[in-house]
């Protein structure tokens, strides 16, 4: 089974609770993080597939973008920086909405202009695991994912000057230094991208009933929702969608939209085998990430999960069990992190010089619902 992925106010008062939040494990405080470290060491429940694994509460970091408080604190202004489109109006955030489960709620993405684009926008939380970014895995990391938008035409429509002149004019070279010491020129798009990624890698949503459930917590889903699990398994929706997000890491052909123009992963490799092969979707939190598929075609997740047992399963699931299978994929929604707009550069002195607050200091205003549960 294949699903795409796709406020209250209040002021944090200095930058080094901001990015405590952000890069603390999962957002979610030191007692779950320990209820959570104390339930993978219990034994899960039986007749559950090995092939499940646990949402881990920090992300993998590379060794070419080690992760800093000062690199977290830049990519997180980057993202919700509109300076990197034409119009000065559309961010990262615009697409991909860090208080909206990281999506727009589109079938399909509008950006620079109000250009539309072809696809439905992926959600961003969790995608630190995946193998390749994009619906057609065209990018390997998400440092080369990051540089894609800025530069699409339909998207935010800079060339990689442009986004560097603009940052540098407006005042973001004394945080671009800090971000990246050492180095002569840090102001670069290569660095843009890697400080967006950075930012990206503390979006993780652990937690869940289901991660619960995987720590031994047999009281963690409903009755209903084991029956689905069971279903899941016992379907073969388990096939494609294992591992922590439950997918997104391979490709699979999606008959349901055989015909269409969107050739999926043939557009990358050229291969007449790869048409309409697209990446398989994860399904963390895949219950707040409506419309579903990569053309956003699905409205809701019931009937997201009856298309997918026709075109990938060849079976027809009964109104009872498509109730039991998204009652399943409704415990895989996680606890998501508090994430403020922060405040961005924006006027240079008359000196030319930048006053830059210190880590401790930086206000930002929350603009972001905590979610938690099945909500």
């Amino acid at each position: 089974m294949r699903i795409s992925l796709t406020t209250s106010e209040s002021r944090l008062a200095g930058s080094g609770l901001l990015l405590g939040i952000l890069i603390a494990v999962g957002a979610c405080g030191g007692d779950r993080t320990s209820d959570r470290t104390a339930q993978r060491s219990a034994q899960r429940p039986e007749g559950v597939s090995p092939l499940f694994t646990m949402l881990p509460d920090t992300a993998p970091n590379p060794a070419d973008n080690p992760r800093t408080a000062a690199r977290v604190e830049l990519g997180h202004m980057l993202f919700f920086e509109p300076k990197l489109s034409r119009s000065s109006t559309i961010s990262c955030n615009t697409c991909h909405v860090v208080g909206a489960a990281g999506i727009d709620s589109r079938d399909i993405a509008i950006g620079e202009g109000a250009r539309s684009g072809t696809r439905n926008s992926p959600t961003v939380f969790n995608a630190a695991f995946l193998d390749a970014q994009f619906w057609d895995g065209r990018a390997p990391t998400l440092e080369e994912q990051a540089k894609g938008p800025i530069q699409e035409h339909v998207e935010m429509d800079l060339t990689p000057e442009e986004a560097v002149q603009r940052l540098r004019d407006t005042g973001y070279e004394p945080y671009f230094a800090r971000a990246f010491p050492g180095e002569a020129d840090p102001l670069n798009f290569e660095n843009i991208a890697h400080a967006i990624a950075a930012f990206e890698r503390t979006l993780l949503t652990p937690g869940s009933a289901f991660d619960r459930y995987l720590g031994g917590d047999t009281t963690a889903l409903t009755t209903q929702q084991k029956q689905g699990l069971a279903l899941f398994q016992g379907a073969g929706c388990i096939g494609c969608h294992n591992g922590v997000l439950l997918g997104g890491n391979g490709f699979a052909a999606f008959s349901h939209v055989e015909g269409s123009t969107d050739v999926g992963r043939a557009a990358v490799t050229k291969r007449p085998e790869d048409r309409y092969v697209f990446r398989i979707a994860p399904l963390r939190n895949v219950a707040l990430t409506a419309p579903y598929f990569h053309n956003g075609s699905a409205k809701s997740l019931h009937e997201a999960v009856a298309i997918m047992g026709q075109a990938q399963l060849r079976r027809q699931f009964t109104e009872a069990e498509v109730d039991a299978l998204v009652a399943f994929l409704e415990s895989l929604t996680g606890e998501f992190p508090l994430i403020p707009n922060p405040q961005l550069p924006r006027v240079i002195p008359p000196s030319g010089r930048v006053r830059v607050a210190p880590l401790d200091t930086t206000q930002a205003r929350a603009d972001t619902t905590q979610r938690r549960g099945a909500r």
